[in-house]
């Protein structure tokens, strides 16, 4: 299953403590190894801001969550996504069905 997961840094308070925050990010993320079932396929920071995406491809939901865990100082989000066209796929075959039903 592919993920797209998001995060946006939480309120930390004072300046020094944001500059603490980052730099316990850093110390934590740093020495981090990828689960060979965790395939990255795009990894972005949004310029300007202490937040990014990642689409990242895990038969595991449990080892998604376990990422999401790893940066307290983030709010993460982890939503399933598919590719458009099987996403039109379905749509067309429920819509389908739904034509297929007698009215009342």
């Amino acid at each position: 299953m592919k993920y797209m997961i998001t995060w946006n840094e939480r309120s930390q308070g004072s300046p020094l403590e944001y500059e603490n925050a980052q730099k316990r990010i850093l110390e934590v993320f740093r020495p981090w190894k990828k689960p060979d079932n965790f395939k990255i396929e795009m990894f972005v920071i949004r310029v300007g801001d202490w937040g990014g995406y990642m689409l990242a491809e895990c038969d595991d939901p449990a080892t998604v969550h376990k990422f999401c865990s790893m940066l307290p100082a983030f709010s993460f989000e982890a939503r399933p996504v598919i590719p458009v066209e099987e996403a039109i796929r379905v749509e067309l075959e429920a819509m389908a069905y739904r034509d297929g039903l007698q009215k009342k």
